[in-house]
């Protein structure tokens, strides 16, 4: 067995190759939406270190994707989102507690879970190029390629295409080293390029103190939000969450860490997801999962342990307790060119899981989500997956 834990220079690095997908859907939604940076931040960290500590692997910690990126696109109420936290809490709970979710992964084909890795995978590459480019869409509503530096092109070129391309280069030459690892040199390097050439947004009402999150910051949500939130956001979330977090993610976990993952299981996957949505609904957080593509991440950068999970949930923890709505300043740092360079590496990492598919069909089945996924989003792509993939079992079926 290997060591629960591991506080070294991999695990550190390891640790930061997942904020490219948190940290823009956490900043968008406590800008757009008003959700509470204190809560945020505070509901992150408890969720990486008691994720850590229980499961004594790496264990990721995402955004719900499909929630957050409707909130961000309608500007969806606070209370919406956290009317969609608690029922996304109670879902899983119920499928979790009476242990459904184990029979729908038992009968989910490998050739599904691949294509929800690949569809993931390819989705964080492309949000990563977005970033480089300047074209997501958090930095078309801010109206920057950097929204939070003070020099926007070179030249021609965004600042962020060169970020990203400098980034990239120095990720390809550094990923397998362990003196110098890859994504702590790009994040540490991207961090000291925001303090000399950031606009410092915030700095000058940082106040050090002790914050702890407000209960309910938004009040109880009203019925009406719940509707609203189980049809608007619940349900299509829903098959996303149990293909990608739940599936893949423990598919994933098994392949990348073997016995010692043996308490990743898909019961209890769900009701720790559960139970970080009820603390997210109480603190005024972003709706929060597992995921396959976080995982990969983590993995890819050198994540091998828990310690990573003990390392950045402690980030966010500290950052929520010891400057609470402040602590945006120093996430503004970190330039959009960066997340990108690491969103765009741990997509291929997730993505490259189909090099095993063998079969024509299970090939097939993988693209057809790919496509379906594109087209329309994940979700649907999983269910069409699904129901292809027992199809084509028939032997008067070929592609």
């Amino acid at each position: 067995m290997s060591p629960r834990y591991r506080f070294n220079r991999l695990e550190i690095a390891g640790s930061l190759g997942d904020i490219g997908t948190l940290l823009p859907m956490a900043i968008a939604m406590i800008l757009i939406n008003g959700l509470s940076p204190t809560g945020m931040f505070f509901s992150i960290g408890i969720f990486f270190i008691i994720s850590g500590l229980y499961y004594g692997i790496t264990v990721p910690v995402q955004p719900m994707k499909v929630i957050g990126a409707y909130a961000i696109a309608t500007a969806m109420t606070s209370s919406q989102i956290m009317a969609s936290a608690a029922l996304m809490g109670i879902f899983l709970l119920i499928i979790g507690g009476t242990n459904a979710i184990t029979p729908i992964g038992k009968y989910t084909p490998k050739a599904v879970v691949r294509g929800v890795q690949l569809s993931t995978g390819t989705l964080l590459m492309a949000q990563g190029v977005k970033f480089m480019l300047g074209t997501s869409k958090f930095q078309m509503i801010r109206q920057a390629a950097e929204p939070y530096l003070a020099l926007q092109y070179l030249g021609p070129l965004p600042i962020s295409v060169l970020i990203g391309v400098v980034g990239g280069a120095l990720t390809l030459l550094l990923l397998e080293n362990k003196r110098f690892p890859a994504g702590l040199v790009v994040v540490v390097g991207g961090t000291l390029l925001g303090l000399i050439l950031g606009t410092h947004a915030g700095f000058d009402q940082l106040k050090p103190g002790l914050y702890f999150p407000d209960i309910l910051p938004f009040g109880f949500p009203a019925q009406a939000d719940f509707t609203f939130a189980l049809f608007a956001l619940v349900l299509p979330q829903l098959p996303m969450t149990i293909g990608n977090a739940v599936i893949a993610n423990a598919d994933l976990s098994h392949e990348y860490f073997g016995d010692d993952s043996k308490k990743v299981t898909y019961r209890a996957l769900t009701i720790s997801m559960a139970l970080a949505n009820f603390m997210s609904f109480l603190v005024g957080g972003m709706p929060l999962c597992h995921g396959a593509g976080g995982l990969a991440a983590h993995y890819r950068f050198g994540a091998r342990t828990a310690g990573s999970n003990l390392v950045i949930g402690s980030v966010f923890l500290l950052m929520a307790l010891f400057l609470g709505v402040h602590a945006l300043a120093i996430v503004y740092l970190v330039p959009m060119g960066v997340l990108g360079v690491l969103l765009v590496f741990a997509g291929s990492q997730l993505a490259l899981t189909v090099i095993d598919m063998k079969e024509r069909k299970d090939l097939f089945v993988a693209l057809l989500m790919l496509g379906i996924t594109l087209a329309s989003n994940l979700a649907v792509g999983f269910m069409v997956g699904l129901a292809v993939a027992y199809a084509l079992k028939s032997d008067k079926l070929n592609v």
